[in-house]
């Protein structure tokens, strides 16, 4: 049996002025989910987490956590924000760095007048969690910033809210220490079975870490699925476009004598899709990561020659830029797999991965 969700957003609206931040927009999160929401800036993500958090002053809409209204335009309800049960960590950390690490995990209990020997308990148990037990008495300012956004995730998971944000907790860190950390908060996450939002503009972090992602563009949900749906199933030209690596293929549907569907691309190629299109559609989506590259091969269905144009080594990867009869294709291929630049190759994919838009 599903339960009532965690969180409720329904006809949620953002104005500052003219300018709408947020429109209209609906989703629910279910218990124990971490939900991401992603987008380039001035989106709305932040916004929307915020309107969640209390910290902004919606224009309509409603908002449940815990099946309990906490913002309704209708009734002119609004819950402040420390009385919504819920906690957030933000891209800056906020740690107070005249305190010891123990002082800045204590503050929201102390502030709560809970009785010392909890307060005590709850900071103990939070640093063993997120593995800063040793750091209890060291000063907030001596630490690094991995260590001060563990603290910050200390901090807001001490007093066992039932809701998590996350506001870009991970966008101050380098490259290889971001890969670490959003696995150690989803660990962390998911062995505290706490409901949890996360925004972020890094789609990587977002298929990363999430249960459900929510693509946001001006304001508005352009998509909502599982990260796997996100990628190989785009809605959008936008969510192809900004969700990973995709080319972009103009051209027209039409049926082929088998019954199949075809898209013809502006360059003559004749490429079988396996979604049922409406018939409209004008672009092909193909994902970089699908495509392969082959030398010498005979072209069959769903093939075409083409020619090595560049050649990117990025460690795990090679970027390839491939000269085809449809302009041109950006091709991901394993780094064991070197072509070198000028090579004729033959280009492959699936017809399942041809998302018609």
């Amino acid at each position: 049996m599903i339960s009532d969700p965690r969180i409720e957003v329904s006809g949620l609206t953002v104005r500052y002025n003219d300018v709408v931040a947020v429109n209209n927009i609906d989703f629910a999160i279910q218990p124990g989910e971490l939900v991401t929401l992603l987008g380039p800036s001035g989106c709305g993500k932040t916004t929307t987490l915020r309107a969640i958090a209390g910290l902004e002053d919606p224009s309509a809409g409603v908002i449940r956590l815990n099946n309990e209204i906490v913002y309704s335009s209708a009734q002119r309800r609004n819950i402040p924000s420390e009385k919504r049960g819920l906690s957030m960590v933000f891209q800056s950390y906020a740690i107070w760095p005249h305190m010891t690490v123990a002082e800045n995990v204590a503050y929201g209990l102390n502030v709560r007048k809970l009785p010392r020997a909890e307060v005590d308990q709850n900071v103990r148990r939070v640093l063993d969690l997120v593995q800063m037990s040793a750091y209890a008495g060291r000063p907030a300012s001596k630490l690094s910033g991995g260590q001060q956004q563990r603290i910050a995730v200390a901090r807001a998971i001490a007093f066992s809210p039932t809701v998590l944000l996350f506001d870009e907790p991970l966008s101050n860190l380098d490259a290889k220490l971001r890969t670490e950390m959003r696995v150690e908060l989803r660990e962390l996450q998911r062995r505290l079975d706490i409901t949890s939002v996360y925004v972020t503009h890094d789609q990587e972090e977002a298929l990363a870490i999430s249960d459900r992602v929510i693509v946001m563009n001006h304001g508005r949900i352009e998509q909502i699925g599982s990260p796997e749906t996100i990628y190989n199933r785009p809605e959008s030209i936008f969510v192809a476009d900004f969700v990973g690596a995709a080319n972009l293929i103009g051209g027209r549907v039409r049926a082929a004598a088998d019954g199949s569907i075809v898209f013809e691309t502006i360059g003559g190629l004749m490429l079988k899709a396996a979604a049922r299109p409406t018939g409209s559609e004008t672009i092909c989506a193909l994902r970089s990561a699908y495509i392969t590259l082959q030398r010498n091969a005979d072209p069959g269905s769903n093939t075409a020659y083409g020619k090595i144009h560049r050649r990117m080594f990025h460690g795990d990867f090679i970027q390839y830029v491939v000269d085809w009869p449809a302009g041109q294709l950006i091709v991901r291929r394993p780094p064991t797999e070197m072509i070198e630049e000028g090579a004729n190759v033959t280009i492959a994919f699936s017809p399942e991965h041809c998302i018609l838009l």
